[in-house]
């Protein structure tokens, strides 16, 4: 069951699921920044740049590419990552997800929570141009829970168009 929320303008986005692997698998997989453009919507390439610092290639509202450098700013093994854009207090997004076991040894319980720049005013903002902070955080535990528990994406709501897409083998090709 995955739960998202943005019920007060003046909280930040967040969504919460259940992924059938052990929390080491979990949070490994996550803690590991070049796995994160494997699941998120928008981030297309991770690059790590120095120690816990990370330039992430995104493609953003109306196919505009923009850079963006992220650092690890909290880490509890198994427990929790946050990491945060460099960008001048005020302007910078904020992440943090929490690793939890389930109600067995082999699933854990995923709670993450988005701040955007500028607050409520930015999270208005991204939803008018198609992209709902909480909604989107939804989408991206639902295909983190996908490729952990299948090895593949398919939800492709809320992401680059074409991300995800499954090539077409070469004998369906021809039937189009």
């Amino acid at each position: 069951m995955w739960h998202w929320s943005t019920r007060r303008r003046d909280k930040p986005a967040e969504a919460r699921g259940t992924i059938d692997r052990r929390v080491a698998d979990v949070y490994t997989f996550y803690r590991d920044f070049a796995n994160l453009p494997r699941f998120l919507g928008d981030v297309m390439a991770s690059e790590q740049i120095g120690p816990g610092t990370f330039r992430w290639a995104i493609r953003g509202p109306l196919g505009v590419r923009v850079h963006s450098t992220v650092r690890l700013v909290e880490e509890r093994p198994n427990q929790l990552l946050r990491y945060e854009t460099t960008a001048r207090p005020g302007m910078r997004s904020d992440w943090t997800a929490r690793f939890t076991a389930g109600s067995d040894p082999g699933r854990t319980e995923v709670h993450e929570v988005l701040r955007t720049p500028f607050g409520r005013v930015g999270r208005v903002a991204l939803t008018l141009v198609g992209k709902p902070p909480g909604a989107e955080v939804a989408a991206n535990l639902r295909r983190l829970k996908q490729l952990l528990e299948t090895g593949e994406v398919t939800d492709t709501e809320h992401a680059v168009a074409g991300k995800f897409a499954r090539a077409v083998p070469a004998d369906h090709r021809r039937l189009r």
